[in-house]
């Protein structure tokens, strides 16, 4: 077995030959694979998103399928169906293509409700049930999601239940000058993504999601991270706060971070950084609230009023 800690430097150099600039949001993007959940990335087309979920899929070692969501894709094109072979005589199960490692839901916004809520199942329990038959998908399984927020028509937004799937939902943003100059020069004459090969196999992945588990979180941190969750639980602009599957998420992304940062503990700066991410999708502001402020504007003001512990962080 390689050095984690080298390996992660190969993988993140490797999508940095397609992505140009966004170190962040290739981290946070890491930091939902390597705490084994989902992402959702949300933002208007043309920045990068499905570039950024293609780019990490090919440097991973792991099997990959793509999925466009659109208003008339079906349940049984996203997890299989149960057909009858008329050679054998017998009920067989044709599998989707959600049998895969690494999965990219495009435009999942685009599906009906039915068709999005066929993905619940396995995001969170990594299996998916047809005819009362339940199989298990493989290892590591990461679904990374894209969404426009702008477009309305044709769309369906993600429910409650769906978005609480996402460990994080995280926005790629526009490039600056320099780098928007430097997607120019690299793209004019080659296409970087045929040349990325894969730098990490499945069962490195696994093994590290298995190392994150093992990062420290002091009691004093701890206590942090429940303060902000209860926070948006009182908060007189929030109708919605966080449920106990989001602090989990919470816990989870937050040792992922710093075992991604080389420390093998939690500091607060971990929870601050990751809590925006990791919040944001799964509150829900007063409707007086939704008229003057953003879930963003709401969230800060929510970290800035708990006390950050500074002593005993391990």
């Amino acid at each position: 077995m390689r050095d984690f800690k080298t390996l992660i430097q190969t993988l993140r150099k490797s999508i940095a030959k397609v992505i140009v600039g966004k170190e962040h949001e290739i981290d946070l993007l890491l930091t939902a694979l390597f705490s084994n959940g989902h992402i959702l990335l949300e933002d208007v087309p043309g920045t990068g998103k499905t570039m950024l979920a293609r780019s990490i899929s090919k440097s991973l070692g792991c099997n990959f399928r793509r999925i466009q969501f659109t208003p008339d894709l079906l349940p049984s094109d996203v997890v299989g169906i149960q057909y009858y072979n008329q050679k054998t005589a017998e009920f067989e199960y044709r599998p989707g293509p959600i049998h895969t490692q690494v999965l990219l839901a495009d435009e999942i916004n685009r599906a009906t409700p039915r068709t999005q809520s066929s993905l619940l199942e396995a995001m969170e329990e990594r299996q998916v049930t047809i005819e009362g038959e339940t199989r298990r998908l493989p290892a590591p399984f990461f679904v990374i999601a894209t969404q426009n927020p702008v477009e309305s028509q044709g769309t369906f937004p993600l429910p409650e239940a769906q978005m609480d799937r996402f460990i994080m939902k995280i926005s790629v943003g526009y490039p600056n000058l320099e780098e928007e100059r430097n997607i120019l020069r690299r793209f004019k004459d080659s296409s970087p993504l045929e040349e990325v090969e894969a730098v990490i196999s499945s069962e490195e992945v696994v093994a590290i999601q298995q190392e994150v588990k093992s990062v420290y979180i002091n009691e004093d941190v701890e206590t942090y991270l429940l303060q902000l969750v209860e926070k948006t639980r009182n908060h007189e602009l929030i109708e919605v706060g966080v449920s106990p599957r989001g602090s989990l998420a919470l816990m989870r992304a937050s040792q992922a971070y710093a075992y991604l940062r080389g420390n093998d503990f939690v500091t607060p700066h971990d929870i601050q950084v990751l809590a925006p991410y990791v919040f944001t999708h799964r509150i829900k502001l007063t409707v007086e609230a939704s008229l003057k402020h953003t879930e963003e504007e709401v969230l800060k003001q929510v970290i800035d009023s708990v006390s950050v512990p500074l002593e005993r962080i391990k």
